[in-house]
């Protein structure tokens, strides 16, 4: 499926760009372990590896991220928490997490994320002719309640190329988002590596 997309906001180049600031302004130091109860976000080392840089994270932080990430901003509620990981070279990532207050909401939350990401770039062409977008579903990953591995290319007439893997995983009340983006198209995307490290999100949540 081919569509078109608007501007770097609103394409897989939001993510790099979000995660570019925390590069700026973060020092590159692990989390605070969370408290009891709470789940856990990923490490840096448990991104998909990069050739020649390591990984580097910010802090878990409360609320939503700014700016909202490309597909999955819009339903993310003010009770979210998020991690950005950024390495030297323009490959970013983020993990957001949502504790619903029951196991049913936490499903109909997480559908919600899939059919946002299922309709993005259908809804991004709709917003500008700028931009062409393709994208790929993974399928299903069996870990816990299940998680969702999806793929979006975007290329403008300026000649800008961004490859992004997103993935929608639950377990119990708990679901959380884990995005990869760089500069690049499908042959670069490291799929596999991303669905381990969705399986190691899922696993950690509690």
């Amino acid at each position: 499926m081919h569509v078109r997309t608007r501007g770097i906001r609103t394409t897989v180049a939001a993510l790099a760009a979000a995660a570019g600031v925390a590069a700026a302004a973060l020092p590159a130091t692990a989390a605070t372990a969370p408290a009891s109860g709470t789940p856990r976000f990923l490490e840096p080392a448990e991104l998909p590896p990069h050739r020649t840089s390591p990984w580097y994270a910010g802090p878990v932080t409360a609320g939503q991220p700014d700016p909202l990430p490309v597909c999955v901003g819009e339903a993310l509620p003010s009770i979210a928490s998020h991690r950005s990981y950024w390495t030297e070279y323009e490959t970013n990532a983020q993990q957001i997490t949502v504790v619903e207050r029951s196991a049913q909401r936490a499903k109909d939350f997480a559908a919600l994320l899939r059919k946002d990401i299922a309709g993005c770039a259908k809804k991004l062409m709709e917003q500008d002719p700028d931009t062409t977008a393709t994208q790929k579903n993974y399928g299903r990953l069996n870990v816990e309640e299940g998680a969702h591995v999806y793929g979006l290319h975007t290329a403008s007439v300026w000649g800008s190329s961004n490859i992004g893997l997103f993935s929608v995983g639950r377990d119990g009340r708990t679901v959380t988002v884990v995005l990869w983006g760089q500069m690049g198209n499908f042959q670069h995307a490291q799929v596999s590596d991303f669905k381990a490290t969705t399986v190691t999100a899922v696993n950690k949540l509690y």
